[in-house]
């Protein structure tokens, strides 16, 4: 019988458990669970509700235990970057999660680098310098006084909680590090110096681990709970969704670049060595880490964020509705998708509105965020060509938002580029290649 992977796969706006066999190399997946991520807010701050997004997916575990027993051999567990838990010397998680929407963090970058050079600062972690980053995070908590200075507080980023919950084992694993603003970018470890400066406790950054590091076997009661074999691993894939998504990507002839798309949109190209010029710190694009040695060099751009927002408000989860009022649309305005505007207002649909100076229906607002986004896209190929040897000829789009025809043919036309459309389950595709690897 073929072993079987379990990937946990947690975007920001739902979670998934889903059981996956390699044959051939060839990956076949079956969701086992899928359930809801929701930020909280509670006073002024904004959360995410992990015990609950812990117990959701020990309930997928449940099922899958039911469905495959014995031939579970591994779980491998993904999420988005940046955000993390404090955990104390016993293991108690020390308050929930903060979302990287919440607005503590708003002119942090500003007043941090009113100080230092941003080149210099680039050169070193090779980091887009973005509001939502760890780095300003912890800032921010140090400015407020809740940042624990006593050495038995241990920084867990989302998914090495996750992975810590399951098995004890306390550790950083490199890909979601890379998302935080405190790794030095060349080493991939983290930039002591930078920690330093920042005033922030050495104490807090644990151990780096690389992609396929076996973190052990699952903690007795969780494996009671689930009813999964003892013996099952926990392996440390490339734990950030972007580089978990990013390990499915065939090989092309051409110089090809990605688009993970999904609440957010990751432009970039995989290469060796990571690109640390002036250039890219000014054109806005980031190095985070990539699985096997390589740098995942891209631009975070606001993806599906703000049309997901607009279905909420207008209370549909009807897309196929949505594009086909949106194709009925035409001359309309155009938007920055990056504005912090829509970050998180009470009402994306006004922010729109505001930035247009009219109202706006519902198709002419759909087609103004995709063709925005689409000019976006443009913009971003534009600026990474000029920082390659071999500009790049192909687009690759994978992730749920590839579902979107409408923005994969407006995508063609703003780009003038040959658009082909990958996995839709690329992050779960990824986990599980990375557990397979380490079994082989």
């Amino acid at each position: 019988m073929d072993n079987i992977y379990i990937a946990c796969d947690f975007g920001g706006g739902s979670g998934r458990v889903i059981a996956g066999s390699v044959i051939d190399g060839k990956v076949t997946l079956k969701e086992i669970h899928r359930f809801a991520n929701r930020q909280v807010r509670l006073g002024d701050t904004l959360y995410w509700d992990f015990p609950a997004l812990f117990q959701d997916m020990k309930e997928g575990l449940c099922k899958a235990a039911r469905l495959y027993g014995e031939r579970i051999v591994s779980i491998g567990i993904d999420t988005w970057g940046v955000d993390f838990g404090l955990i104390d010397q016993h293991g108690h998680l020390l308050g929930l999660p903060v979302c990287y929407r919440d607005n503590r963090t708003q002119g942090l970058p500003e007043q941090y680098f009113a100080t230092r050079d941003r080149h210099e600062h680039y050169r070193h972690n090779g980091t887009q310098v973005m509001e939502i980053n760890t780095l300003f995070q912890l800032l921010a908590m140090k400015e407020e006084g809740s940042l624990p200075t006593d050495g038995n507080a241990r920084l867990l980023f989302t998914p090495d909680l996750f992975r810590y919950y399951l098995t004890g084992h306390c550790a950083n694993e490199y890909t979601i590090a890379s998302t935080s603003e405190l790794l030095n970018a060349k080493s991939r470890q983290w930039d002591r110096d930078l920690i330093a400066d920042a005033g922030l406790p050495k104490s807090l950054f644990q151990e780096i681990v690389m992609p396929g590091t076996d973190c052990g076997t699952l903690l007795p009661h969780i494996a009671e709970e689930t009813g999964l074999n003892s013996k099952v691993r926990v392996i440390a894939v490339a734990s950030h969704d972007t580089a978990s998504a990013i390990m499915s990507i065939p090989t092309f002839n051409e110089p090809t670049a990605y688009i993970s798309s999904g609440t957010w949109s990751l432009l970039g190209v995989s290469v060796p060595e990571p690109i640390l010029t002036e250039q890219a710190c000014d054109a806005g694009f980031t190095n985070e880490g990539g699985a096997n040695g390589t740098i995942t060099f891209l631009s975070n751009i606001t993806g599906l964020w703000i049309l997901q927002q607009l279905a909420k408000e207008w209370k549909t989860d009807d897309w196929a509705w949505m594009t086909a009022e949106a194709r009925k649309a035409t001359n309309v305005p155009l938007i920055d998708v990056d504005s912090p505007a829509y970050t998180a207002p009470i009402s994306m649909q006004q922010a729109i509105f505001d930035a247009v100076g009219r109202q706006l229906t519902q198709g002419e607002t759909v087609r103004c965020v995709l063709e925005s986004l689409a000019k976006r896209y443009a913009s971003a190929i534009r600026d990474l060509n000029t920082m390659l040897s071999k500009p790049v000829q192909h687009l690759h789009i994978i992730g749920g938002g590839s579902q979107n025809t409408l923005l994969n043919e407006l995508t063609a036309t703003a780009t003038g580029m040959k658009v082909t459309i990958g996995e839709i389950e690329a992050t779960a595709v990824g986990n599980i290649l990375a557990q397979h690897n380490v079994q082989k």
